[in-house]
């Protein structure tokens, strides 16, 4: 089962831009369970602050837009 936010979640339009490399999206988005590994996912839970051009290991890639 993919993250339920993925279809909302910026890594997935960066991804589909090309601007990110689709191991992203393999390996925390729709692998089963990979998103409990994901910084943007626990943060999102928690109601917290997260930019949008942060990746899901929570380092922030200032090359996309913010």
């Amino acid at each position: 089962m993919p993250c339920k936010w993925y279809h909302v979640c910026p890594i997935k339009r960066y991804t589909d831009r090309g601007l990110l490399d689709r191991s992203w999206v393999s390996h925390y988005c729709l692998k089963e369970g990979g998103f409990r590994h994901c910084v943007r996912y626990k943060k999102e839970a928690e109601g917290a602050y997260h930019p949008d051009n942060m990746l899901p290991d929570g380092t922030i890639d200032e090359s996309l837009d913010a």
